[in-house]
């Protein structure tokens, strides 16, 4: 259930119970009215009309409750009344946890600490004893109890709840069941265990005594409570269908535990294997379960196997297809003969990965031809030395070759002054974070003009990728806005911008001429 609908079934509670302190009796008007009123049946909190099922009264363990006799508090403490009942603050060191249905997850402890840090515990747990009592033991909440154990907290407010162990286990088992994240393994082994609880609580539910008290009353005998199928009970409390419920009892019953256990965590832990594994001898399924274990296991490896064999191939197109680039690059790109004020560069930067084989599956090197820092750093004299006595360049850096760029930006005759940010939108890959900016470095030499004044772009742009490498227009589009009229050069070039002078492998090898 999510929280609203936890909300909205507290509010109709706290309705009924005050309608039968007001009345002395609840006349349920709707069907989910009834439905809240069964689950405070089945607590032992109502009496249901066996002639009107939509009649609720009292219980004796109800009138000492909500009639009027409240859970006295512990002294000088103040009790807050949620869902018709008193929250209690009692020493977490008072608290038996016993054998829990789950493991508590430490994640998802971290992550309450976080909230109760913050927001305060929103929702009290609940225990099995009197307010008054030394020790009780705990029925839900078992995540919350650690949580404030975890935080140093010394008192946790908790709802009083009479009954056994058995009524104990039963509340800790329809939380769970509650939950949508349970696998079918483990609603399996919860449902069983709750119909085990159920008949031995209410044994005339069984099929057989039912149809026994069916027959009394045909013959007009006198039926002295009407308690509800297992099936009905359990899918009114939890807020599923009959049917879910018959399927994972049944799931439970035929299936051993021993075996469910073995597959929670694994691949097989899935409704259409269940259906499959109950159809085995229970004194086979253990084995059926290793067998198959083993088969997934087996398959796995030959994935891999086919994987790093697919790699292998890959990595001899990619050496292929990387030379032809290379060479087409280098019969491309030529000597630039002008000097220009306003320089644009995106450098095909060479990267370092892990492996050779399998880590150029993302690399530049399958679409243009790139080039090592050196290389980089030597290009600007070798081409014709580009740049005037007073100029601007832009020069495209990701993160991890930042101090890259700037040894690129020394060697060329410029000095940083600034840089915009490309924010990408979407996370990509990189091993200190997951990278999903670029940088445009700017870098002057001589006494190039500056922006005027109030004419300067904020320096954060963002914008979702395109291909590779290619670069939003906006940033082009702002050095035009900016030095309108000014000859420029974009080094590197991948398609030829108007008005601009293009450099590149891909660009038209007439373009720089």
């Amino acid at each position: 259930m999510t929280n609203s609908a936890h909300q909205l079934a507290g509010d109709r509670a706290r309705e009924i119970l005050e309608a039968v302190r007001r009345d002395s009796f609840y006349q349920s008007p709707s069907q989910p009215m009834t439905k809240v009123a069964m689950r405070l049946n089945m607590k032992g909190i109502l009496d249901r009309d066996p002639k009107d099922g939509n009649r609720f009264t009292f219980t004796p363990k109800g009138r000492k409750m909500h009639g009027g006799e409240p859970v006295v508090d512990t002294p000088g403490v103040i009790g807050s009344p949620v869902a018709g009942r008193i929250a209690v603050s009692r020493r977490i060191d008072s608290i038996d946890v016993g054998a829990r249905l789950r493991p508590v997850d430490l994640a998802r402890v971290e992550a309450l600490k976080n909230s109760i840090g913050e927001l305060g515990l929103k929702t009290p747990i609940s225990v099995y004893g009197n307010a008054g009592d030394e020790r009780v033991r705990l029925s839900a909440g078992g995540h919350r109890l650690e949580a404030m154990r975890q935080l140093g907290r010394e008192h946790i407010d908790c709802f009083h709840e009479e009954g056994d162990a058995l009524d104990a286990e039963l509340w800790e088992i329809d939380e769970n069941l509650a939950r949508s994240e349970l696998t079918p393994a483990d609603r399996a082994l919860f449902t069983h265990r709750r119909k085990e609880i159920y008949l031995l609580k209410y044994p005339e539910t069984a099929q057989g005594q039912a149809q026994a008290r069916g027959a009394n009353a045909a013959r007009g005998g006198q039926v002295v409570r009407d308690v509800p199928s297992f099936d009905r009970a359990t899918a009114e409390a939890i807020g599923v269908d009959a049917r879910t419920v018959r399927r994972d009892a049944e799931r439970g019953s035929k299936i051993s535990e021993m075996a469910l256990h073995l597959i929670r965590g694994t691949r097989l832990n899935n409704g259409v294997f269940l259906d499959r594994l109950k159809l085995v001898p229970e004194e086979k399924q253990e084995l059926y379960v290793r067998a198959a274990l083993e088969d997934e296991k087996r398959k796995a490896a030959e994935v891999k196997q086919n994987r790093q064999e697919l790699s292998k191939v890959r990595h001899a197109v990619r050496l292929t297809h990387m030379a032809h680039v290379t060479a087409n690059g280098q019969a491309k790109a030529g000597q630039v003969g002008t000097k220009f004020p306003i320089i644009y560069a995106d450098p095909p930067w060479k990267f370092g990965v892990y492996s050779e084989v399998t880590g150029r599956d993302k690399s530049p090197e399958n679409h243009y031809p790139t080039m090592s820092t050196p290389q980089i750093m030597g290009l600007f004299e070798e081409i014709g030395s580009p740049a005037k006595a007073d100029a601007v360049l832009f020069l495209w850096a990701t993160n991890p070759m930042l101090p890259d760029a700037l040894k690129v930006m020394e060697a060329w005759g410029f000095a940083y002054v600034h840089h915009w940010i490309w924010d990408k939108e979407v996370a990509g890959t990189g091993y200190w974070g997951r990278d999903r900016h670029e940088l445009l470095l700017i870098g002057k030499r001589g006494s190039p003009v500056a922006p005027l004044p109030g004419t300067q772009p904020q320096t954060v742009h963002r914008e979702t990728k395109g291909r590779h490498s290619a670069k939003p227009d906006y940033f082009a589009e702002t050095i035009e806005r900016l030095y309108p009229g000014v000859p420029k050069l974009e080094m590197f070039s991948r398609s030829p911008r108007p008005g601009w002078v293009s450099w590149g492998f891909e660009a038209q090898p007439e373009a720089a001429e």
